[in-house]
């Protein structure tokens, strides 16, 4: 809306044609062009009138020319003029609308605000009266609950529920009652409010509201506002632009009154044959005037209709056009994304594979040297037991004993 509103000040300074270059043709302004604001060739934009108030609109995304403005005034009467004369009609309507509908709520809320209570309220005595009762009434209340609280005790049911039934009736006297010094308690806060507090009003243009009997600077910045001038000035096209419609038309039917007049005395008027001919005639070429001025009529509504078509056309030819550009960037994000995933999930796989096989190594030369360690135990066990057999066999061999038993078994 900031670029918008910037571009807008350039061409109002600088002109619409301030990008073009030197040897380019300049287009002729049209103010059948779509680029253009409706409202503002017809009488003028609303957007322009609630600039930072409640009732901002925000800026006009279509341009504002007085050139056009001009062409669209100077224009001869057509049918796609009259459409913009009807779209500015129906949204100055909607607006109108929506302001007549808050101030009926405004006017309600005030209502509601400045209703009272109904009854007058309620006197010293008389508020000391009834509280008197209302505390009998309490004490009869407590008495019918004890009284029904032995009897189904003592297993009277019929008459506990009958206690019950008329402890119930005192409650509902008790409640009224309270009520009623409540009601009064709110009378006398309400009229003591009212003549404290300041009245207030709807303002019948915009809805605001107004302190009656207020300073006059005050109700003269409220009138000079920018919600009540728009406002203001939004009702006052509105009913000229309505008048001046209903006043044309009058003025067509006084004329279509006076041609079928002048007809019919043409045709009362005495007069011979060649006289009746020509009146003939002139009637018949005030049908041919009539029919070509319809057909001209007719011949403009088609090309409006064309142009309309044609520019609906190419309005859905661009968002096709923008659609299918976004669902190519679409599917080429998700082919891209696809891509990403499978190439990061066949890393993992081989991450996996070669995470395996790099255990399965390990395992094996786990294994391995297990398997040489429990050789090299084997044969230092081997080692050991080779060993302490020649140190037995030599230990015989030198024993005392082992020689004279060799001895012996020499001699024998």
């Amino acid at each position: 809306m900031a670029v918008l509103a910037a571009a807008q000040l350039l061409d109002e300074l600088m002109g619409r044609h301030r990008n073009t270059n030197p040897n380019e043709k300049i287009k002729k302004p049209n103010w059948e062009d779509p680029e253009y604001c409706k409202y503002y060739m017809v009488k003028f934009c609303p957007h322009d009138l609630f600039v930072n108030t409640r009732a901002d609109l925000g800026a006009c995304p279509k341009v504002h020319d007085d050139e056009v403005k001009d062409l669209f005034e100077k224009a001869d009467f057509s049918y796609k003029k009259s459409q913009y004369i009807e779209e500015f009609l129906r949204f100055c309507r909607h607006m109108i609308n929506d302001v007549e509908r808050k101030i009926q709520k405004g006017k309600q809320r005030l209502e509601l605000m400045n209703s009272r209570p109904e009854g007058p309220p309620m006197t010293q005595a008389q508020t000391e009266k009834n509280q008197e009762q209302v505390s009998l009434l309490s004490e009869k209340i407590t008495a019918l609950v004890q009284e029904a609280e032995e009897a189904g005790t003592c297993g009277n049911v019929e008459q506990a529920q009958g206690l019950m039934k008329l402890c119930d009736r005192l409650k509902e006297e008790k409640d009224q009652l309270l009520k009623q010094q409540e009601n009064s308690h709110w009378s006398m806060t309400a009229e003591l409010a009212a003549a404290q507090e300041k009245q207030m009003e709807v303002c019948p243009v915009c809805g605001a509201f107004l302190i009656v009997g207020d300073a006059q600077q005050r109700i003269d910045d409220h009138l000079s506002g920018k919600q009540h001038v728009g406002y203001f000035k939004l009702r006052q096209a509105y009913e000229e632009m309505v008048a001046s419609r209903e006043k044309e038309q009058q003025e067509k039917e006084k004329r279509r009154r006076e041609d079928r007049e002048k007809e019919r005395e043409r045709s009362t008027r005495g007069g011979g044959l060649g006289s009746d001919r020509r009146d003939r005639e002139r009637m018949e070429r005030d049908r041919e005037r009539d029919r070509d001025k319809d057909k001209d009529k007719d011949t403009v509504r088609e090309k409006d209709r064309h142009r309309e078509n044609r520019d609906e056309k190419n309005n859905r030819d661009e968002k096709n056009n923008r659609d299918e550009k976004n669902n190519r960037d679409e599917k080429n994000n998700r082919d891209e994304k696809n891509n990403r995933d499978e190439k990061n999930n066949r890393e993992e796989k081989n991450n996996r594979h070669e995470d395996r096989d790099r255990e399965r190594e390990r395992d094996r030369d786990r294994d391995q040297r297990r398997d040489r360690d429990k050789e090299r135990e084997k044969e230092r066990s081997d080692r050991d037991r080779e060993r302490d057999r020649d140190r037995d066999r030599k230990h015989r061999r030198r024993s005392p004993h082992e020689r004279s038993r060799r001895r012996s078994r020499d001699r024998r």
